[in-house]
């Protein structure tokens, strides 16, 4: 079956790329394909980062309403990684960059806010319009959302659908980066790689301590940080790599990162 999912790989970097015209609408194969491919960027000690993007005018339309015609349910089971692969994949401990090269509506929303950044092209928008079609944006639309933008600006995308552009979203501190759309992967790719130059153990802790602490009080959150609860960040401190880095320093030589 072709799920129009297609992987590339260049130093370091898995680019995951979405082709399924007209609109890279997501269906549970293509969410399990994404899921599988998500899952080798775990499990390649080779990739450091992904980045994952669409071909034509979409980013993604979300999930695949003909789909949807032809049976298949609205909580339909997706896989181990949730909608799109990404949407529930809490364990992957790799970055993932969203390259919206288009609209990103719907589930497609939802996969860019499950991504770690966000590089936009200047004609990308976003929305939600679930509300629309009598459901909700149950795939991290209504959680993520309201954590990454003003909780009134977040309500009022959810309860109305409209569409915000990529200059909005800049205003918000939603994308990382704007960039005209034949420079899309180029800044993708370059944000990419300045994450493969760092130590992949750091990366790695740098996620999980992210995620175990982002909504917790600063006191609570050094607790967490303190308590040996994170098993990848005292990997970090224990690792090779940690004292390669100032090693590296002093003698003004860039690092040789093994990961151990």
């Amino acid at each position: 079956m072709n799920t129009g999912v297609s992987l590339a790989r260049s130093g370091g970097i898995l680019t995951i790329t979405l082709d399924r015209p007209k609109a890279n609408a997501i269906n549970v194969a293509t969410s399990k394909a994404l899921y599988a491919a998500f899952a080798s960027l775990q499990d390649d000690p080779q990739l450091r980062v992904g980045i994952v993007t669409g071909v034509g005018r979409f980013f993604s339309a979300g999930w695949d309403l003909q789909s949807a015609v032809e049976g298949e349910a609205i909580d339909a089971d997706h896989g181990p990684g949730g909608f799109a692969g990404l949407t529930e994949f809490f364990s992957l401990r790799k970055p993932v960059i969203a390259a919206v090269n288009g609209l990103a509506i719907g589930g497609g929303f939802e996969l860019a806010l499950a991504a770690d950044l966000l590089v936009a092209s200047q004609d990308a928008q976003f929305a939600l319009p679930e509300v629309k079609l009598g459901m909700v944006a149950d795939s991290g639309g209504l959680l993520r959302l309201p954590r990454r933008l003003p909780r009134a600006l977040a309500t009022e995308l959810l309860l109305t659908g409209r569409r915000m552009d990529a200059a909005e979203a800049a205003r918000w501190g939603l994308v990382n980066a704007v960039c005209a759309p034949d420079q899309l992967m180029t800044t993708a790719q370059a944000l990419a790689q300045s994450i493969v130059e760092a130590a992949p153990l750091a990366v790695q802790a740098v996620k999980e301590v992210l995620q175990a602490t982002e909504h917790q009080p600063l006191a609570e959150a050094y607790r967490t940080l303190r308590d040996g609860s994170l098993p990848g960040y005292r990997t970090m401190l224990q690792s090779a790599d940690a004292q390669e880095g100032p090693r590296a320093f002093a003698e003004k030589r860039a690092p040789q990162w093994r990961g151990v």
